[in-house]
C-alpha cells in the first residue's frame, strides 16, 4: 500500500523462551526501513507514524480472515484487480 503497511508476524523467542516484544520489533523495523528508504530517496526525517495498531489473533479462522483482509487491501484501494497482481503482497499459501 502506498501509505501504510500490514504485517502479520509470529515473534521469535529469546534464550529463556519469552517472545520478543512487539514494540521492540516494530521500533527496530521502522528504524531500519526509515534509514534505508530515506537513503534511497536522498532525504531525511520522519517516515513512519509513531503509533501502530495491533491485533492478537486467537484462532486459525481469525488468522485466515486477517490474511484475506491483507490480500484484498490493494483491491479495495483500487490499485489492482486481483490480489495476485499486487507486487508487494505475499501470504503464506498455508493461510489462504
Amino acid at each position: 500500500m502506498p501509505d501504510h503497511v500490514h504485517l502479520m508476524l509470529l515473534p521469535l523467542r529469546d534464550e529463556n523462551g519469552w517472545p520478543f516484544l512487539l514494540f521492540d520489533i516494530l521500533q527496530c523495523l521502522k528504524s531500519m526501513t526509515a534509514h534505508r528508504i530515506n537513503k534511497q530517496l536522498v532525504r531525511s526525517g520522519t517516515l513512519w507514524q509513531a503509533e501502530s495498531f495491533d491485533h492478537v489473533l486467537r484462532s486459525h479462522e481469525s488468522l485466515k480472515a486477517k490474511c484475506e483482509y491483507i490480500r484484498q487491501n490493494p483491491v479495495e484501494a483500487r490499485l489492482v484487480i486481483k490480489p495476485e497482481d499486487y507486487r508487494w503482497v505475499w501470504v503464506d499459501p498455508r493461510f489462504t
